[in-house]
């Protein structure tokens, strides 16, 4: 399950750029086997139902995490009893760790059992293989060997360095040598050997192209051989990896300008940007954006939730710069919104990479809000716009799929309306479940909900929650130290043009 298909701008340089009040109609009736609003999810108000859907979250990803420490990649609960996957990524092992610190700070488990639990996957993850410090994209949950063979298709499985995956399981390690001292020196060793400078390509000025000033999207172990891909997108969930090594030393601050807020005027994307170059630390920078609904915005790669409000939940970028990172982040939102309600007239919103209910994996999002031609659809059937074109007729836009981490992702800008969203998924297509919290995504054209949940999505909802409900618990280690004396005079200094 790749969730990332960030390609190469061909020939440009631009790698892999990696509403009102809310009414939803009543759409297709719980299935059967599902709690639907009975379950707690649909009752109770503010901060006791968000609490509730915290429990249970919390409990689908200690499900989904083996005697052997690691949290598996997902679990199938369509069957008589839950299957938990052979394999696991850095993210997935990185959200179990971070969970465990919300769980502890939100009261649902005792700091010992955290310690526990802590010390059990940082056990395992110091006996997992590693090449130049940093992990492989597939172990097996259960016994920590490396995955050569897909799990039930018997398809090889190439050994890969993501730059993007280590970056979630480095940011789960640090929170939890934050939250547990016992820990730190064994973590502090472990990640004494990650140096993201292996994914750097410096910036050359002679042949920018070749020498961006980016990270590349990985290595694949056999060969050595990199992608040919750079991460180019600033607003994308890659850039957890730039603020990690400019923090820690190992990234040139001026790599965060290096990153693109659109692609250059002059190369083939999305939408047309608007904008001006501007020097930035010595770096000229587009400071392009695009329009949508009227609102300027900086896009992301795809036009996915994930991408844009991923990072925020862990770096305060909202609180660090309030008029570029803050303001956009409250446009994204909107625009998600809007696209569900009144573009497409799906009655629900909230479109981020997830589970297709029907079975597989699919990336989703809104069009217009990412620079990828063709990028994330909300449908399934990858209804497309084309901007300066007129809107496709909401009929077009079959089989639409909303995922309800992006709503959790948007609490700190719509919460009004993310509880909304939330609970009428509950309601009109009982996608919530005692004990696991919301399925993955729901498909409302058909009502087919989804069978699994997925250790990312269960993650990011874990972490939304604990932002929401005590905010800056998870956000501890990335305010202090390198964080806080390169990261954030970056983030003070951006001037985004909206």
């Amino acid at each position: 399950m790749d969730r990332r298909t960030f390609l190469t701008a061909s020939g440009t340089g631009a790698a892999a750029l990696s509403l009102g009040a809310f009414s939803a109609p009543h759409a297709a009736a719980a299935p059967a086997g599902r709690s639907g609003s009975g379950s707690g999810s649909g009752s109770g108000s503010g901060s006791e139902q968000l609490l509730v859907w915290f429990r249970d979250t919390y409990r689908s990803i200690e499900a989904m995490t083996t005697g052997f420490g690691l949290t598996a990649d997902k679990i199938d609960l369509g069957g008589a009893a839950p299957v938990v996957s052979r394999q696991t990524s850095p993210t997935n092992i990185g959200c179990g760790l971070w969970s465990a610190v919300a769980a502890a700070g939100l009261g649902v488990i005792g700091e010992a059992t955290m310690v526990r639990t802590l010390e059990r996957t940082v056990s395992a993850v110091e006996r997992l293989e590693r090449h130049h410090g940093f992990w492989l994209n597939w172990y097996d949950a259960h016994d920590g060997s490396v995955l050569t063979e897909w799990p039930g298709t018997g398809d090889p499985v190439r050994p890969f360095l993501s730059s993007v995956d280590n970056a979630w399981l480095v940011t789960g390690l640090r929170i939890a040598a934050d939250a547990a001292p016992s820990l730190r020196p064994r973590i502090a060793r472990i990640l004494s050997a990650a140096d993201w400078s292996y994914y750097y390509t410096p910036y050359d000025s002679a042949d920018p192209v070749a020498g961006p000033g980016q990270l590349r999207g990985g290595f694949w172990t056999d060969t050595e051989e990199p992608t040919a891909h750079h991460y180019g997108a600033l607003n994308t969930e890659p850039r957890m990896a730039s603020y990690l090594g400019i923090a820690d030393g190992s990234l040139p601050p001026e790599h965060y300008w290096h990153l693109l807020r659109t692609m250059l005027p002059e190369h083939e994307q999305e939408q047309h940007p608007q904008g001006a170059y501007a020097v930035m630390d010595g770096v000229r920078v587009w400071q392009g954006h695009y329009t949508h609904g009227g609102r300027k915005i900086v896009p992301t790669w795809g036009g996915s939730m994930f991408e844009a409000l991923m990072v925020p939940l862990f770096v305060p970028e909202p609180e660090w710069s309030p008029q570029s990172w803050g303001r956009n982040h409250r446009r994204y939102v909107r625009s998600q919104i809007e696209h569900g309600l009144r573009e497409a007239e799906y009655g629900y919103w909230g479109f981020s990479p997830a589970n297709v209910p029907e079975g597989g994996y699919q990336e989703y999002g809104v069009d217009a809000l990412g620079m990828q031609v063709d990028g994330y659809a909300s449908n399934t059937d990858r209804t497309y716009t084309t901007d300066g074109e007129p809107l496709p007729d909401p009929s077009a836009f079959t089989h639409g799929v909303v995922t309800p981490h992006a709503s959790f992702l948007a609490l700190p800008y719509a919460r009004r309306e993310a509880l909304a969203n939330l609970r009428a998924l509950d309601r009109d297509f009982g996608a919530y479940d005692e004990g696991y919290g919301f399925r993955d995504s729901v498909d409302i054209g058909t009502g087919r909900v989804s069978d699994f949940v997925l250790a990312l999505d269960q993650g990011m909802i874990a972490a939304a929650l604990a932002q929401e409900l005590r905010p800056g618990l998870l956000q501890r280690p990335f305010r202090t130290g390198g964080f806080r004396s390169r990261v954030r005079p970056l983030l003070a200094a951006e001037r985004f043009s909206i």
